[in-house]
């Protein structure tokens, strides 16, 4: 059934938000109804979904999955065990853990139900529970994914954390140079012209360029916003984001840092799918359908498949360009001394350690370099107003 967002009013008055299956905005509104709800407002879940970053759905998620690696093993059994942890959730976290509750018991899987909400519960997630349903050990399943998601949690942080100064400095940059060329240069220019004097090639230059972002600034908003809907496109659509994957793999630096942390996704995935009790083809099955990025989603499919043709893991992996070599070192070693799972955990340790240590280089290169761009342009500015007011009180004395 379709999924509707809605807005209603207690008769406490107090108002409430959230989302539900119905067969029709009607039928959402009589069930609302009946548990004494004003009904205020029903739309589909698509054209209704919340704004914002997810940080906050992606801790509560954390949460909740933390709550059932708590409750499974303690015997619990999983519908109740999740009617328990949505009291953890708020607002669509915890309207999805209900529904996924009911739709489990009717008798669909776990993973099929989580795969119902894709906006809360990633494919890695949905792939790791598939794997604790198949090997008969999802109570581990959730206590492996509670410590992949802090884990994520925690390097998401990190990386955020070495570049938030140097996107403020470009942000806080470009409105300088855009508020002093579009609203201080112009307050020079009859000063300037009228002298009758002679501008500088430079302070022409300049006053051009202001005049023309005064004139074209509608076209330069347009600009900007295609270029946000062109991201927007990149991330919310399949050819969007191996568009944007191709990209990415295609800057000089970026490119190294992709390669690691795709390197580090794939590791992490398939060690912990192997823990979970999966014979590797198996692992390598989910880890295609898990791993979330299209490009290495087509090389980890081409590895499931070499290795179905009897190559080794290792070989497998150093025959495609995506993944580092020495995550193809690192497996041979494992394959060698009979512990796959614990050296494929152990490279993406390394891996997600040279993701963080990349990052922060870049930043630390970033920050710099933007300081010297935005003094140089605000030095020019600066230079040739003076070079243009030097000529005018110089020719005003001869």
């Amino acid at each position: 059934m379709p999924a509707f967002a809605y807005q209603a009013v207690d008769l406490t008055g107090k108002r409430l938000r959230g989302r539900a299956e119905a067969a029709t905005p009607a039928a959402l509104t009589r069930t609302l109804e009946d548990r004494g709800l004003l009904v205020l407002e029903v739309d589909p879940a698509d054209a209704a979904q919340e704004g914002g970053f997810g940080f906050g759905r992606r801790r509560e998620v954390l949460e909740v999955t933390r709550a059932l690696a708590a409750l499974l093993p303690a015997g619990m059994p999983l519908a109740p065990a999740l009617g328990a942890a949505s009291s953890v959730a708020s607002g669509e976290v915890r309207d999805a853990m209900q529904q996924i509750r009911a739709r489990v018991e009717r008798g669909d899987t776990m993973s099929a139900a989580l795969g119902g909400h894709p906006r809360l519960f990633s494919p890695l997630y949905v792939g790791l529970v598939r794997a604790g349903e198949r090997s008969g050990d999802l109570d581990s399943a959730f206590g492996r994914l509670a410590d992949q998601l802090e884990r994520d949690e925690q390097l998401r942080g990190r990386i955020l954390s070495a570049a938030i100064y140097p996107l403020l400095l470009a942000i806080v940059g470009s409105i300088a140079v855009t508020v002093l060329l579009m609203f201080v240069l112009p307050r020079f220019v009859e000063l300037l012209e009228g002298s009758g004097a002679a501008l500088p090639r430079s302070t022409a230059f300049l006053l051009a360029l202001s005049s023309a972002l005064q004139r074209y600034w509608p076209a330069l908003l347009l600009a900007m916003g295609s270029i946000l809907a062109a991201g927007l496109w990149g991330r919310t659509t399949p050819g969007g984001r191996r568009l944007w994957a191709r990209v990415l793999l295609g800057i000089p630096l970026v490119r190294t840092l992709r390669r690691y942390a795709l390197a580090a996704r794939f590791a992490r995935l398939t060690g912990v799918l192997l823990g979970g009790g999966a014979p590797l083809l198996t692992a390598l099955d989910d880890a295609t359908e898990s791993i979330g990025d299209p490009i290495a989603r087509d090389d980890v499919a081409r590895i499931r498949t070499r290795v179905r043709e009897g190559a080794s893991l290792r070989q497998a992996i150093s025959e495609g360009p995506l993944f580092p070599p020495l995550l193809a070192q690192l497996v041979a070693v494992g394959e060698e001394a009979g512990r796959l799972r614990e050296f494929l955990l152990k490279s993406a340790d390394i891996f997600e350690d040279r993701t963080e240590r990349s990052t922060q280089r870049l930043a630390t290169l970033a920050e710099p370099a933007m300081i010297v761009v935005f003094g140089v342009i605000v030095a020019f500015v600066a230079l040739s107003l003076l070079q243009a007011i030097y000529g005018i009180n110089a020719g005003s004395f001869r």
